[in-house]
C-alpha cells in the first residue's frame, strides 16, 4: 500500500484524476531521415526501413515522400500490430540515405495516423547498423544542448588527423530534420551559424573536434541526430554511430547506469554530459552509476551511442519489438524493493539476478527477447526500459519507447483510470446519475487492489472536509445480497467493523475517508447526501 500511495502522491491535487499520458514516444505525426551509413557510395545497399507499432484499433497509416508522393497508402492496424515498410531485406529507402557533400537534403519520410502510433527507425548495411526511436513532431523540441564529441582512437583522435576525404576520420555531425514548417535553425558556440529550411529538409552540420559548439535553436520544432556515418568500432572496422537528442531540459536530473551497458568495456565506456554552456565527458565509474545534469547525458561505447532516460523520464510500461536475425535483450532499471512487479507480457518476470545501480536504490538486469513483440509493464511504479542488441558484431540500441506512464496493476494502461468526486452531495441514486452524466460510472471495487488504489488517490484530490462518499454497491431489493453496479463478483470486500448491517438496515454502501478506519465501508440511507466517486476503467494495451 505504501509503494501505491507514494507513487499517487506524485498527481496533481484537484477533484478529477487521471494519472499522466505519455509525452515522448507515441503520436500521429513523424519525420523520418535516414543518416549516412558507412560510405553513400558504399557497394552493399542500405537496407533502411521503419517498424510502426499501432495502439489502438482501426488505426489508418499513410507514408509519403517528403514531396507529398504515397509511398503507402492509408493501411488500417489494430492494437499492437507491429508492421515493417519496405519488409527486411527491401530496398525502396535505398535512395533516401543522406550523402556527405549534401548539406541539406530533401531525403525524409513523412508518416501520419488517425490514432496514436509508434515509429522505429533501422538503419542497416553490410554489418552496420543502428535503431533509432523517432520522436513524434508534436513532442519536437527549439532547443537541443549538443554533447560532447567522444574521443574515438581511429576517428576523432588526434584531432589533426580528423578530414573529410576519409570516411571514418570525418568530423562528427548533427542531423536535423525539420517538421512541417520553413524554419531558421541556429547552432550556437565560439561561432554562430543559420541555417534556413523548408519543411520537410535535413541539414548536416559538421562539428568542431574541440566541441565548441554548445547548442542548437530553431524557430519552429526540429528533430536532431548527433553521430558518424562510421566511427572505429574495434578491429580496424567502423560503423554507424548515432542517437537522437532529446530537448533540452533547464530543471537537473538524475540519470541512472545500467552496468551491463559497460559490460566488457568499462574502461572504454564514457557518459557524455552537456549542460546549458558546459559539457563533459565522464569515464563510467563502477562505484558510481549515474550522474546528475540539467541537461542530458548520453552512454558511449565503441559501436553504440545510447541517450540516457532520465528518473523524470520513467515510465510504466514498455514495448520492444524484435530485430529480426539479431540477438536482442531489454535492460530494465527499477527500484529495488519493485522488482517483483515487473511483468513482460500477462506474467510476472521469471526471478532473476538484479545488479545494483551503484550509489542508488535502484538496480538493473537484461532480459533476453524471444517474441516480435514484447511488453514490459509494472503494477505500482515506473522504471526505464532499453532495447539493446547486436547483429552482425554490430551494436545498437535506444530507449525502449513508452506506452504508458500511468502503474496499473490490471496491465498496460495507455488510456488510464479516471477519477472524479462530484461536486454536490445528494442520495445515491442521484450520484449514479451525476457520474453517468459525466460518461463514467459510480465507481465498483471488486478487487483489494483496485480498492487501495481508488482509495489513495481520492486521497490526493479530496478536502478535508470530505469525510465519505457513496460507492457503486447496495442492496439487491430481491434477494437482500449485496451487488456491485459493474456486475462482477462481490469476493473483496472491505466493510468496516460491525458492517454491514441486516436487510433491514442501510441498503447503499458509503465509504470512509479515513486512513485510520482503513478506507472501510458501512451501509447507509440510500437518501443520505454525500458526495459520488465517478469512476472511468482503463484501455490496456494488449500484451
Amino acid at each position: 500500500m505504501c509503494a501505491v500511495l507514494l507513487l499517487f502522491m506524485l498527481a496533481a491535487l484537484s477533484s478529477e484524476s487521471t494519472a499522466t499520458r505519455p509525452e515522448e514516444s507515441t503520436g500521429v505525426d513523424f519525420n523520418v531521415a535516414f543518416p549516412e551509413n558507412i560510405a553513400f557510395y558504399h557497394p552493399d545497399p542500405p537496407l533502411n526501413s521503419v517498424k510502426i507499432t499501432a495502439l489502438y484499433d482501426s488505426t489508418a497509416v499513410t507514408i509519403t515522400w517528403y514531396d507529398d508522393t504515397v509511398f503507402i497508402a492509408p493501411l488500417t492496424m489494430a492494437a499492437g500490430d507491429i508492421r515493417e515498410f519496405p519488409g527486411y531485406g527491401q530496398i525502396a529507402f535505398q535512395q533516401l540515405e543522406l550523402r556527405k557533400n549534401l548539406e541539406i537534403a530533401n531525403s525524409t519520410i513523412k508518416i501520419t495516423s488517425t490514432k496514436t502510433i509508434i515509429v522505429h527507425v533501422l538503419n542497416f548495411k553490410n554489418n552496420s547498423m543502428q535503431t533509432t526511436l523517432v520522436t513524434p513532431t508534436d513532442k519536437l523540441g527549439i532547443k537541443y544542448l549538443i554533447p560532447p564529441v567522444p574521443t574515438i582512437e581511429g576517428t576523432t583522435h588526434p584531432t589533426d588527423m580528423v578530414t573529410m576525404a576519409v570516411t571514418e576520420r570525418q568530423p562528427f555531425r548533427l542531423v536535423i530534420v525539420n517538421a512541417g514548417e520553413a524554419n531558421t535553425v541556429t547552432i550556437q558556440g565560439a561561432d554562430t551559424k543559420d541555417v534556413t529550411l523548408e519543411p520537410h529538409q535535413i541539414a548536416q552540420i559538421y562539428l568542431t573536434a574541440d566541441g565548441t559548439e554548445q547548442t542548437v535553436t530553431a524557430v519552429n520544432p526540429i528533430a536532431v541526430l548527433f553521430g558518424h556515418p562510421c566511427a572505429i568500432r574495434h578491429n580496424c572496422t567502423c560503423g554507424l554511430l548515432y542517437t537522437t537528442l532529446p530537448p533540452a531540459k533547464a530543471e537537473k536530473q538524475k540519470f541512472y547506469i545500467p552496468p551491463i551497458l559497460a559490460k566488457d568495456a568499462e574502461d572504454k565506456t564514457f557518459i557524455l554530459v552537456s549542460e546549458a554552456g558546459f559539457t563533459e565527458t565522464e569515464p563510467f565509474s563502477t562505484k558510481t552509476h549515474f550522474v546528475e545534469a540539467a541537461g542530458t547525458a548520453i552512454l558511449y561505447r565503441p559501436g553504440l551511442l545510447l541517450s540516457l532516460i532520465p528518473e523524470t523520464d520513467f515510465g510504466a510500461c514498455f514495448v520492444v519489438n524484435m530485430i529480426a536475425e539479431a540477438k536482442n535483450s531489454a535492460v530494465i532499471v527499477v527500484h529495488k524493493d519493485l522488482t517483483d512487479m515487473v511483468h513482460l507480457g500477462s506474467l510476472p518476470l521469471p526471478r532473476r539476478d538484479w545488479e545494483p545501480v551503484e550509489g542508488t536504490d535502484y538496480v538493473s538486469t537484461s532480459v533476453d527477447l524471444m517474441r516480435d513483440k514484447n511488453v514490459f509493464w509494472h503494477s505500482s511504479s515506473k522504471m526505464a526500459v532499453y532495447h539493446v542488441g547486436s547483429k552482425e558484431g554490430a551494436l545498437f540500441g535506444n530507449p525502449a519507447p513508452v506506452i504508458s506512464k500511468s502503474p496499473d496493476f490490471r496491465g498496460c494502461a495507455m488510456t488510464p483510470e479516471a477519477i472524479k468526486i462530484g461536486e454536490v452531495a445528494d442520495g445515491w441514486r442521484e450520484s449514479l446519475e451525476y457520474c453517468k452524466g459525466h460518461d463514467m460510472q459510480l465507481v465498483s471495487l471488486p478487487q483489494a487492489q483496485l480498492q487501495i488504489q481508488v482509495a489513495n488517490k481520492i486521497m490526493q484530490m479530496k478536502n478535508d472536509t470530505l469525510k465519505e462518499v457513496w460507492i457503486g454497491m447496495r442492496r439487491s431489493s430481491y434477494t437482500g445480497e449485496w451487488y456491485w453496479l459493474n456486475k462482477k463478483p462481490v469476493n473483496d470486500t472491505n466493510w468496516a467493523e460491525d458492517e454491514p448491517g441486516t436487510v433491514h438496515d442501510g441498503q447503499c454502501a458509503i465509504m470512509s475517508l479515513d486512513r485510520t478506519k482503513n478506507f472501510g465501508w458501512s451501509d447507509d440511507d440510500c437518501c443520505k447526501d454525500a458526495h459520488p466517486v465517478c469512476y472511468r476503467s482503463p484501455i490496456l494495451f494488449p500484451v
